[in-house]
């Protein structure tokens, strides 16, 4: 199986050149599931659905932007699949009195993969991005992995959690997925591809080398994540390969580079 995540930067800059580009590398990549940030739905503009065509079905967030400087209304996630999409859950990531301005949300979708693979609950997180609501986003993960576990405990199957989570690997709340760090007593661990591919090699997903790039000296460099939840025996899916895309020239169609990964089946899980 082939992921892909990308925040994919809305319709800023040249956008219909972008996702030109956008739809001949996802050619290339050929993945069978995409996590997609920052994509346009609203009535007349389903840009998800014009960057993927009609060979995926499409799973949309409900919670949206409004509008602001440089994001039209209906900003928000999408999640695609090749395979069938079962059914599609949302968490509510307003929890404290910070997070009005911005759409943040996590939208679960219920993907039917064929055997071995079989039910893989995909969690397309997209937390609070400001530089100083790791406070949020520690409780927005939390509430994510506590859904999550109860979603695996009526229906199992595997569970991927991908996006653009704004932490990078030394944040409480990407601590708290990765098994390091507790939340209120609860605590979980999924393994981080880029992680276990790379153990010795630091990820840069928000570079300011990239020519999209606003912000020149932002903090957080590697952002954007895809990570499977580990069962007794470890994650019940191998990262077999974790690389950087949409990051060289005419490739680079956001302010963020994506990742895809590919995974197989654990043997303790078939």
């Amino acid at each position: 199986m082939r992921f892909v995540t990308l925040n994919t930067w809305g319709m800023r800059g040249e956008w219909k050149e972008r996702e030109a580009r956008f739809r001949e590398r996802v050619e290339q990549l050929a993945p069978d599931i995409l996590t997609l940030q920052e994509t346009v739905h609203a009535p007349g503009n389903q840009q998800a659905r014009r960057l993927l065509g009609d060979a995926f079905h499409i799973a949309e967030a409900r919670e949206r932007e409004p509008g602001r400087v440089g994001a039209p209304p209906g900003q928000g996630i999408s999640t695609a699949s090749r395979w069938p999409v079962g059914r599609v859950f949302e968490v509510d990531l307003n929890l404290t009195e910070r997070t009005g301005d911005f759409a943040c949300t996590c939208l679960v979708t219920e993907i039917l993969a064929p055997q071995p693979l079989g039910r893989i609950w995909v969690a397309n997180h997209f937390p609070d991005y400001q530089l100083d609501h790791e406070r949020e986003r520690r409780l927005q993960a939390a509430a994510v992995a506590r859904q999550l576990e109860e979603i695996v405990a009526a229906s199992p199957g595997h569970v991927v959690i991908a996006g653009d989570m704004d932490a990078d690997a030394g944040a409480d709340s990407i601590r708290f997925l990765t098994g390091r760090h507790v939340v209120d007593d609860f605590s979980v661990c999924y393994r981080d591809a880029w992680e276990a591919v790379h153990p010795h090699e630091r990820l840069t997903s928000y570079s300011p080398s990239n020519p999209h790039q606003r912000d020149p000296d932002w903090p957080f460099r590697g952002i954007d994540h895809v990570m499977v939840r580990c069962a007794v025996a470890g994650p019940t899916l191998l990262a077999t390969s974790c690389m950087r895309v949409f990051d060289r020239g005419p490739d680079i169609v956001s302010d963020h580079y994506g990742l895809a990964v590919d995974y197989e089946v654990a043997p303790s899980s078939s």
